[in-house]
């Protein structure tokens, strides 16, 4: 029986070419007489969007202050600069062009704002928000899905701590979505963001607790589509209508919808990668990728029947009689997708050699932001978190 469940996604969507030109129809009727607009490095000054966008805010007669220099696995140091910049120029909205990691700095210095001590008490959750303000996106990657989910991922460079924040109030007013704006970024992004998009359909696939039959087949289609389209996307960067499959499906995977009726997943893969991205600040994507495969081999005997499913539905497996052949397949046709796109599959793969004692180390940061075990398929304690990063080093 599927478990009884709410579901609420208030994110206004603007999908298209050229979507960008409303920005400052957006900002009106969130009524915004100052925005703090907050973006990353060159790329958004390079392109001339944010000059239009400034433009089209200068043009309704709406402020704005500027916040640059965001950087992916965004640092908690470029939060507090935000918060402080907000509240010296009396901001009330936080625009943010660009990706995830933008998305995510906006969404923490929103918390920040409207709270009066240090906005990392909300990641270290030691105490959690009453309210937030407004936050509105202009999307640049398909990756994420932070413009319509209700979480944010920061950094705390001094500490290596990766952590996550979510609630309903970090939900953003609106995102912006032209699919145009993600065709000037390097392959590598692209694929790391599909791998990202396709990871946050999966931490909620695998789980061991009955699914609705209708949440099962969204899940699988979408999976399906990502790598059609990331694959096509390889070849053909350019290619409009690909790049607008992966741009949609970047928020269906994380708006919550994949996950309806069940437990809300897994999500092991994305906790260990943290520490991962904390300690070493590879690409998210990436990491992921190159961890997956050894989490799969990990745990998939204490759900066998699920990754069957994941073989069979997802990557057209022909079932064995034999589980485990038709679950290593599965395992196997997704490292070759991530190969396929340029994806590592192994921590070697992906340019880092932790040692013996870092891998203890991200083992027990891993476990103890968790608050205990970890993981729906399989509880995993400190020492599974460290077999996982062992195996995932070849």
């Amino acid at each position: 029986m599927a478990l009884d469940f709410e579901f609420m996604t208030p994110t206004k969507i603007v999908f298209g070419r050229g979507s960008s030109d409303k920005i400052a129809e957006l900002l009106k009727e969130q009524n915004s007489r100052k925005t703090l607009v907050v973006y990353g490095g060159g790329s958004v000054v390079r392109s001339g969007l944010l000059a239009r966008v400034l433009a089209h805010m200068d043009a309704a007669g709406i402020g704005h202050v500027e916040l640059g220099g965001v950087v992916p696995n965004p640092h908690l140091s470029k939060v507090y600069e935000g918060i402080e910049l907000g509240r010296k120029e009396g901001v009330d909205f936080i625009l943010a062009v660009g990706g995830g990691s933008t998305i995510d700095t906006a969404k923490a210095i929103a918390y920040g704002l409207a709270y009066d001590g240090d906005v990392w008490d909300f990641y270290e959750h030691t105490k959690t928000a009453v309210s937030c303000y407004p936050v509105g996106s202009i999307l640049t990657i398909a990756a994420a899905g932070s413009e319509t989910s209700n979480g944010s991922v920061i950094t705390n460079e001094k500490t290596g701590s990766k952590r996550a924040f979510d609630t309903e109030f970090g939900r953003p007013k609106f995102a912006v979505m032209d699919p145009e704006l993600t065709m000037t970024l390097p392959d590598y992004q692209t694929q790391s963001g599909a791998t990202d998009i396709m990871m946050h359909t999966m931490e909620r696939y695998f789980t061991c607790v009955d699914t609705l039959d209708i949440t099962d087949s969204i899940a699988e289609g979408l999976m399906r589509t990502v790598m059609k389209h990331a694959q096509i996307l390889h070849t053909d960067p350019d290619n409009y209508d690909s790049r607008a499959e992966l741009m949609w499906s970047g928020s269906l995977a994380h708006n919550g919808l994949t996950g309806i009726g069940t437990d809300g997943g897994d999500w092991s893969c994305h906790q260990l990668e943290h520490e991962m991205g904390g300690m070493f600040d590879v690409a998210h994507g990436a990491g992921l990728a190159a961890l997956w495969g050894s989490w799969a081999r990990y745990v998939w005997k204490e759900a066998p029947q699920r990754f069957v499913n994941f073989a069979v539905r997802v990557h057209g497996i022909e079932p064995s009689e034999n589980t485990e052949e038709t679950v290593l397949k599965g395992i196997e046709a997704q490292e070759a997708f991530y190969r396929s796109i340029g994806m590592p599959t192994s921590l070697k793969e992906l340019g880092i050699a932790p040692t013996d004692a870092q891998k203890k180390e991200m083992a027990q940061r891993c476990y103890a932001a968790c608050g205990g075990p970890q993981g729906s398929v399989k509880k995993l304690d400190t020492d599974d978190m460290y077999q996982i990063y062992c195996l995932a080093d070849h």
